[in-house]
C-alpha cells in the first residue's frame, strides 16, 4: 500500500509538474557552446550553462521515473561521428529528492557538459540539440532544448555563439556599409523559411485588419453569448461538485461536521455562523486552486496543453488508474501524516483560523474521490473556456456545490433526520464513476492516437469501446456481476428503483451509440468520439463536411486558379470545441452547401506530428527562436504570426491574396451566426472583386 501511495503522489505531482512547465515565460538556465581542443582528427563540443539563483539543472544520469537528464541528441552528422555520450565536467550534487523518490543529481550556479566528436576528414555538418531539465523548489521547467548546428573544415575552430551556430564571415557590404555578420543568422533564418513557406506574401501578418473587422464587430457580439459561457463553466464545476458530495469521502463527513458546529457553541446561532464559515472556507481552499491554475497558466498555455499528444497519454493512463481504485483494486490516499498533522493543528487553534484548517482537514481527507473529479474538471474547463479565469470559474461552481450542504443542515437540523444513510449505495456512485473515467480516459488517448496518426482508436473501434462500457454499466446496475468490495446480498439482491432506470439510461445510450458504427453522426458524443473521417465503414459519406485542402498553399494556389474566397479552420485533434461546431454547426443543410461551394475550404491541424522534410527555424516577434519540426508547428505558427491567435477552433475567411474579408470567427454553436459569417465574407469577397 504504501508502495502504491508514493506511485500515485509521484504520478500526481508530475501532473501539475508538466502543468507548471507549460506556462515558464523564459528559461532559467542559459546554455552556450563552442568546439574546443580542435584538431584534424576531432574536438570537444562544450555546453557552458549559467543557471539562475534557485534553480539546479539536472546532470546527464538517468533516474528511473526521475528528473529529465541532460543528453545530446544528433539529428545530422556529415564527415563526423559522435564519440561516447554526453559527459559532465565536475561532481554534481546528489541528493535525495522526495518528488521523485530517489537519489538525483544536479548543478547549481553553473554547469559544463561536453561531448566528444570525431572528424572524418575535410569539410563536417553536425546538427542537434541539447535537452535538459531543471527545477527550484516550486515548479520544473519542460524539457527544454538548445539548438546546434556546427560546419566548417576538420581542422578550424568554431568561436562561441549562444543560439544556433553558424558559420560567421566578416564581410562588409561596400554599397551600405553594413556589417554583414549581424544579418547573417537573419538572413539564414529567412532562406529557409522561403524554401519552406513557398509563398512569403500568404505568411505577412494581418492582425491589424482582423482587428478593424473586429472592432466593428465586437459591440454586437461580445455581450451575446458571455453570460452563457460563464454560465455553462459555472454549471460544469457545480455537477462536478455534487458528484464529489454523493462520494464514500464526502457524504458521511456531512452530518458529523454539522452536529460538531452545532454541539460545540451550545448556541445554534453561532452553531449556523461557524457552518457558514466552514462552507465559505471550503468555497476559498478551491478558488484557490482555480486561481493557482489561471495564474501558472494562460490562455496560450492551456490551449496547448489541450492539444500536447504527450499529456493527454499521461492523463489517459492517470485515469485508468483512478477507475481500477474506484472498481475495487486498490485504496489511494494521501499520507495520513498530512490530514493528521492539519487535523491536529485545527484542534489547537481556535475561531476562524481553525475552522479554516478543518475545511482543509476534509479536502485532505476526501481527496481520493474529489481528487479525479478535480483533474478532469481542471483540464475539461481550462481548455473549453479559452480564458485564463476559467478554472477559477468552475472550481468556483465545484466549492459551492460541496460547501453548501454544511451551511444547509446547520440552518436546519431536521434535516439530518432525512439525509440518506451511507452504505453500499455510495460504493455504487463510485464504480459508476469508474466506467465514466473509463470512457474519458478513451477520449484523451483518442487525441494522441490522432496527433501521431497510430490508427488504432479509430472511430469504429472508439464506438465499440464505449457501447461495451455502458453495456457493461447497465448489466452492473441490474446485479449481473459485482466486484470484489460490493455487498451482493445488500437490499436482499434486489434491484432498487433508481438503479433499474440508471441502469435503462446506460443501456439504452449504448443502443444509441450502434448505428454509430456505420456512420451515423452522434450528434450527443461527437465532442468526444474520433472525427469521422477515421471511420472505415460508413455508409452516410455525404453528411460529412471535408477539407478541400490540408495544406496552406496548396489550398490558396488554388483559390487564386479558381477565383473563390477562402475558408482556413485552424483545428486540433483533441480540440473538443471543434468536434462540437462540426457536428451542431456544419451539418446543417446551408452551412455545409455554402462551405463545399463558395468557398475553398483548408483544414489545418495544429497538433499534427508528421514530421516536416526538415526542420525549420524561424524567429518569434519577441526575437527568440523556435524550430518547426512537425506540421502541426508549422500550422500553429501560421496563426500565431500571421493572424495572431492560439486558440481552436479559429475560422478565417480570407481573399486568394491572403486578406481577411471579415471578422474572425470562434467556438459558438450559433447556426445563423455562422451563417452569416459566410455571407458576409462572400459579399465582401464579391465587392472587393467589382471595385
Amino acid at each position: 500500500m504504501k508502495r502504491q501511495k508514493t506511485i500515485f503522489l509521484t504520478v500526481l505531482l508530475t501532473v501539475f509538474a508538466v502543468l507548471t512547465m507549460q506556462a515558464q515565460p523564459a528559461s532559467p538556465v542559459k546554455v552556450k557552446y563552442e568546439l574546443t581542443s580542435v584538431t584534424e582528427k576531432g574536438a570537444t563540443l562544450q555546453f557552458r550553462a549559467t543557471i539562475d539563483a534557485g534553480w539546479h539543472m539536472y546532470s546527464t544520469q538517468v533516474v528511473e521515473y526521475g528528473p529529465t537528464p541532460c543528453t545530446f541528441t544528433a539529428e545530422t552528422l556529415k564527415g563526423c561521428r559522435l564519440d561516447g555520450p554526453l559527459g559532465a565536467v565536475g561532481q554534481p550534487v546528489k541528493k535525495f529528492e522526495d518528488l521523485f523518490g530517489a537519489e538525483v543529481y544536479y548543478f547549481e550556479k553553473s554547469a559544463v557538459f561536453e561531448q566528444k566528436v570525431l572528424f572524418d576528414g575535410g569539410p563536417y555538418t553536425l546538427e542537434g540539440f541539447l535537452q535538459y531539465g531543471a527545477c527550484n523548489d516550486q515548479m520544473c521547467t519542460p524539457p527544454t532544448s538548445v539548438e546546434v548546428k556546427m560546419t566548417g573544415e576538420a581542422s578550424a575552430p568554431q568561436s562561441e555563439k549562444e543560439g544556433v551556430k553558424e558559420e560567421e564571415k566578416a564581410e562588409v557590404n561596400e554599397e551600405n556599409g553594413e556589417d554583414a555578420v549581424a544579418a547573417s543568422d537573419s538572413v539564414a533564418q529567412n532562406e529557409a523559411q522561403s524554401a519552406d513557406f513557398a509563398s512569403a506574401d500568404l505568411w505577412q501578418p494581418v492582425v491589424e485588419e482582423l482587428r478593424a473587422f473586429e472592432g466593428q464587430a465586437s459591440a454586437a457580439s461580445s455581450s451575446l453569448g458571455e453570460g452563457n459561457w460563464w454560465m455553462r463553466l459555472f454549471l460544469l464545476g457545480f455537477l462536478g461538485g455534487l458528484i464529489a458530495l454523493v462520494t464514500p469521502c464526502v457524504w458521511p463527513i456531512i452530518p458529523m461536521t454539522v452536529s460538531f458546529f452545532l454541539k460545540r457553541s451550545g448556541d445554534k446561532k453561532k452553531g449556523i455562523r461557524d457552518a457558514w464559515i466552514y462552507g465559505l472556507s471550503i468555497v476559498v481552499i478551491y478558488v484557490t486552486l482555480g486561481l493557482l491554475v489561471t495564474a501558472i497558466f494562460g490562455a496560450s498555455a492551456l490551449n496547448s496543453l489541450a492539444t500536447n499528444a504527450v499529456f493527454n497519454i499521461f492523463f489517459f493512463l492517470l485515469l485508468v488508474v483512478f477507475a481500477a481504485s474506484f472498481f475495487g483494486a486498490f485504496e489511494l490516499t494521501l499520507p495520513s501524516r498530512w490530514s493528521n498533522a492539519v487535523d491536529s493543528k485545527a484542534e489547537k487553534t481556535g475561531g476562524l483560523l481553525g475552522i479554516f484548517l478543518m475545511a482543509f482537514t476534509l479536502t485532505l481527507v476526501s481527496f481520493s474521490c474529489t481528487g479525479p473529479i478535480i483533474g478532469f474538471l481542471l483540464v475539461e474547463v481550462a481548455t473549453d473556456g479559452g480564458s485564463i479565469l476559467a478554472p477559477t470559474i468552475g472550481m468556483l461552481g465545484f466549492a459551492i456545490a460541496l460547501a453548501l450542504p454544511f451551511t444547509l443542515f446547520a440552518m436546519f437540523p431536521s434535516w439530518l433526520k432525512q439525509m440518506p444513510r451511507s452504505g453500499g449505495w455510495m460504493n455504487t456512485v463510485k464504480v459508476v464513476l469508474g466506467f465514466v473515467e473509463l470512457a474519458f480516459a478513451l477520449k484523451f488517448l483518442s487525441v494522441a492516437d490522432l496527433a501521431y496518426g497510430w490508427h488504432i482508436l479509430d472511430r469504429e473501434v472508439f464506438l465499440s469501446l464505449w457501447i461495451v462500457l455502458a453495456l457493461l454499466l447497465g448489466l452492473y446496475l441490474l446485479r449481473v456481476f459485482h466486484f470484489p468490495h460490493d455487498d451482493p446480498e445488500e437490499d436482499g439482491g434486489r434491484v432498487g428503483v433508481v438503479r433499474f432506470f440508471l441502469a435503462m439510461i446506460s443501456l439504452a445510450f449504448a443502443v444509441y451509440m450502434l448505428p454509430g458504427l456505420w456512420g451515423a453522426p452522434l450528434k450527443a458524443i461527437s465532442a468526444f468520439a474520433p472525427p469521422m473521417k477515421t471511420q472505415d465503414f460508413n455508409l452516410m459519406p455525404d453528411a460529412e463536411v471535408r477539407p478541400a485542402f490540408t495544406d496552406y498553399e496548396e489550398g490558396m494556389t488554388y483559390a487564386r486558379k479558381v477565383g473563390k474566397p477562402v475558408m482556413i479552420d485552424f483545428t486540433g485533434y483533441g480540440c473538443v470545441n471543434c468536434r462540437k461546431m462540426e457536428a451542431a454547426v456544419w451539418t446543417d443543410e446551408r452551412v455545409a452547401r455554402t462551405m463545399q461551394t463558395d468557398y475553398v475550404l483548408i483544414q489545418l491541424y495544429i497538433d499534427d506530428k508528421t514530421s516536416l522534410p526538415e526542420p525549420y527555424l524561424i524567429t518569434e516577434s519577441d526575437g527568440t527562436e523556435r524550430k518547426l519540426r512537425t506540421v502541426g508547428d508549422k500550422w500553429s505558427y501560421l496563426q500565431s504570426h500571421k493572424f495572431g491567435a492560439n486558440a481552436q477552433p479559429f475560422y478565417v475567411l480570407l481573399d486568394p491574396s491572403g486578406h481577411p474579408l471579415t471578422a474572425s470567427r470562434a467556438y459558438d454553436e450559433d447556426v445563423q451566426g455562422y451563417l452569416n459569417f459566410l455571407t458576409a465574407g462572400l459579399n465582401a469577397y464579391h465587392h472587393g472583386k467589382n471595385q
